[in-house]
């Protein structure tokens, strides 16, 4: 149960839907609930999706490209703390890796569940470096299944959020959005300074044994 709890809580902070709110109803603003649904839904699919084959295939890439995992912990844990610098002085939220033309371009399309929901605002390297670096050290039997639940269990909370969005930005506003997502930017910022942490403190010992 720790091991779940560790992993939801680590990916729910850095995938952060609730800063996804405001983007997701100022996309859908002219959908009528029933499309919202849908988009909701796949958006959860699409970054479960995501998530599962950067757990499992990502090793293998690594091992590719010779990247050690202290590397990609120290890479990754800059990335998260860029991100929770960015949930803190409230500029995450407004770009979420997209920009004006990119946002008014998906406005134009039918189905933005992939681009830009899943990919780069909610699965991004953030979260996917955390699940390949878990998956290093973490790749029992029990530990993929426990891995695998949280990352499903992310994933219903994604649905669920994005599918509740116009209720929530109404009972929240832009103010209550914008404290949550600063409340979890510092929860962020942690996990990225414990990740480069680990990993210095890897290399040191490691370069002693020898």
């Amino acid at each position: 149960m720790e091991l779940f709890i560790y992993i939801f809580a680590a990916l729910f902070s850095v995938i952060n839907p609730i800063g996804t709110v405001p983007i997701f109803v100022g996309l859908t603003q002219d959908d009528d609930k029933k499309e919202r649904s849908r988009i909701s839904l796949w958006t959860a699919i699409n970054v479960f999706l995501i998530l599962i084959i950067s757990f499992f295939v990502g090793q293998y890439v690594l091992d590719f490209f010779g990247i050690s995992i202290d590397a990609l912990r120290i890479g990754g844990g800059l990335i998260i703390v860029s991100s929770g610098f960015s949930l803190l002085s409230g500029k995450f939220s407004k770009k979420r890796g997209i920009n004006k033309k990119a946002e008014n371009d998906v406005q134009k399309r039918n189905d933005i569940a992939l681009t830009p929901l899943a990919i780069p605002m909610l699965a991004g390297p953030g979260s996917i470096s955390l699940l390949i670096a878990f998956y290093q050290e973490n790749n029992g039997t029990s530990e993929i299944i426990i891995a695998t639940l949280a990352i499903m269990t992310v994933c219903l909370s994604i649905f669920l959020i994005l599918k509740s969005a116009h209720y929530l930005s109404k009972i929240l506003g832009a103010s209550g959005i914008v404290a949550i997502s600063r409340i979890v930017g510092f929860i962020v910022i942690a996990i990225g300074i414990q990740y480069i942490v680990s990993a210095v403190v890897s290399i040191i010992q490691t370069n002693f044994m020898q």
